[in-house]
């Protein structure tokens, strides 16, 4: 029995599920080619035997490997399927077909990359944020990889990137604990940056940031409902996938923190990871030092997996993910740097139909860190005690102290189990 529950965590570990409505089952850490990927995924598969004792678990691991390859060919797949929509970018992730983002446009840099054949479209709704970019066009003919060497090699001294796609880090589906119930009333109001929110979950606020939408989703249901069950009251909902394939994009992300910051929202949550991005980058910078506290899940591609963003930016809360005996998810990816886990299994939550099911992942860890953030400024607490707080809340997991599997320790450890 030991034997078949590990073979069953395994092969979890390699194929997490994307719960996003129109968005196929693809890998949620994007940052790498897909080669690179298929290594990442080795490494994670033999750390993990290690880890699991003296069992011969030589089979389970081919099948492992074959079900990395599985999930890789999805990736492809998906790209395959939305060829004018997506395409992999200089480093191999997928990215929005034919963009290039520019950052801190100014005019002459904008006469200068029309000069070289590009279209340039400044970038509206990042006003908020204090931030000026424009999107940029690329020639037809020529692919993402080609048109940044170009730029770059043009204008050195300015900053190009593609707009990556990020991918919701949790899946919907799984073992469930009995019950449910709610914290205390939060008033707080906190921003939710994931898909849409179905009409079963109370939010305050909805904005789209892709198109077709708002569009009800799992993922960003599911995130919505486990935020109200730890307590709040009060949801700013932005969806950045809608109905597009190109969703969930670097950009649509960084609108949506304009909004948030523009209305003043003092805690947002993220459930998604990607690679790193120059103007995400900023854009979570700006939102900090507008008074924006941020929190983002480690993703689910496993410790051996590169770091996730936004979840490694500086200042930014990263969260991973505990079952219900406390132990971290075998699935955890890493940050830079890892402040609080909190439940992330064993655990209900609603879908788009409204239903409960059981839910597994970092995604579904992040909220509840972010329902006590949001709990804590309600008792009057600035950004400074608000970590303060947390960490006096936060229950000891692990070797004693702070570590990397836990962080500070355990936070929300019952609002979403009651």
């Amino acid at each position: 029995m030991r034997r078949r529950v590990i073979i069953l965590l395994l092969a979890g570990l390699a194929a997490p599920a994307v719960a996003q409505l129109g968005l196929p089952q693809v890998g949620q850490t994007v940052g790498q080619t897909v080669g690179g990927v298929a290594g990442a995924i080795d490494q994670t598969v033999d750390r993990t035997v290690d880890r699991v004792g003296n069992l011969d678990v030589a089979a389970p691991v081919r099948s492992v490997r074959e079900l990395a390859r599985d999930r890789l060919s999805r990736l492809d797949a998906f790209l395959k399927a939305h060829p004018a929509e997506i395409e992999r970018d200089d480093t191999g992730v997928p990215a929005r077909r034919g963009v290039v983002l520019l950052v801190d446009a100014d005019p002459g840099t904008l006469d200068a990359v029309r000069k070289l054949g590009f279209e340039a479209r400044p970038v509206q709704g990042l006003e908020a944020l204090g931030l000026s970019s424009a999107e940029l066009g690329v020639p037809v003919g020529m692919d993402l990889s080609a048109a940044l060497k170009r730029l770059r090699a043009a204008l050195p001294g300015k900053t190009f990137s593609s707009d990556p796609i990020h991918f919701p880090s949790g899946e919907a589906g799984g073992r469930a604990a009995a019950g449910s119930g709610a914290g205390a009333n939060i008033r707080t109001s906190i921003g939710m940056i994931d898909g849409g929110v179905a009409d079963a979950v109370p939010v305050s606020a909805r904005r789209a940031f892709a198109k077709g939408g708002p569009s009800a989703s799992d993922h960003g249901t599911a995130v919505a409902s486990l935020m109200r069950k730890a307590g709040a009251t009060q949801i700013a909902a932005a969806d950045v996938y809608g109905q597009d394939p190109a969703g969930g994009s670097a950009l649509a992300i960084a609108q949506a923190l304009s909004w948030m910051t523009g209305d003043k929202i003092p805690v947002v949550s993220i459930s998604l990871v990607g690679p790193p991005n120059p103007l995400l980058e900023r854009a979570i910078t700006a939102a900090g030092s507008r008074g924006m506290t941020i929190v983002a899940a480690v993703g689910n591609d496993g410790p051996a997996a590169p770091p996730a963003y936004p979840a490694s930016y500086p200042n930014v809360i990263a969260v991973t993910g505990v079952d219900g005996r406390n132990r971290v998810l075998i699935e955890a990816g890493k940050a830079l740097h890892l402040d609080y886990a909190a439940p992330g299994a064993d655990m209900t939550a609603l879908n788009a139909r409204g239903r409960d099911w059981g839910v597994r992942g970092t995604s579904f860890a992040a909220p509840l860190v972010a329902a006590r953030a949001a709990a804590a400024i309600d008792t009057g607490k600035d950004r400074n005690g608000l970590r303060a707080t947390l960490d006096a809340e936060a229950r000891d997991l692990g070797k004693k102290g702070p570590d990397a599997t836990y962080g500070r320790g355990l936070l929300c450890g019952n609002c979403a189990r009651r």
